[in-house]
């Protein structure tokens, strides 16, 4: 019974922060630190 209560808080907090982090757009910031390591890390950047 107590894992199912934990399970689903757990979620609700994924989905929360999820939420919050779309509508201040880290998405982008997230995507674009990306590119640039992997451009680092071929050598092109």
């Amino acid at each position: 019974m107590k894992v199912k209560i934990i399970r689903k808080g757990v979620l609700i907090a994924a989905i929360v922060l999820i939420l919050i982090g779309l509508k201040q757009q880290g998405f982008n910031d997230i995507r674009n630190k990306a590119i640039r390591i992997c451009y680092e890390c071929i050598g092109i950047g």
